[in-house]
């Protein structure tokens, strides 16, 4: 079954975090993922406002999706992000 990797993130350092997104489509392509929505326009129709980018990623299942997160190519790509973004990544079983 799907599942799709939805990363909610706060860029401080858009010049930094182009590095990091230039990394991250191989690694996501190696275990089996496809962009679906990556920092397109967007409305907030309820909550809190957010500026910042929502990128949706779809999987095979839930395990590439978590394989893709904790494999060494993404821990490495992460540590250009973690210090100039914050971010919230979560996982979800399509239907």
């Amino acid at each position: 079954m799907a599942a799709y990797l939805i990363a909610k993130v706060e860029i401080d350092n858009p010049e930094i975090y182009a590095d990091y997104t230039a990394k991250s489509p191989e690694i996501i392509e190696k275990f089996g993922g496809k962009f679906l929505s990556r920092a397109g326009a967007m409305d907030v129709l309820e909550g809190d406002d957010f500026s910042g980018r929502i990128v949706i990623v779809e999987f095979p299942d839930r395990t590439a999706a978590c394989n893709f997160y904790r494999s060494e190519e993404y821990q490495a790509a992460r540590l250009i992000r973690e210090p100039i973004a914050s971010a919230q990544f979560i996982v979800v079983e399509g239907i």
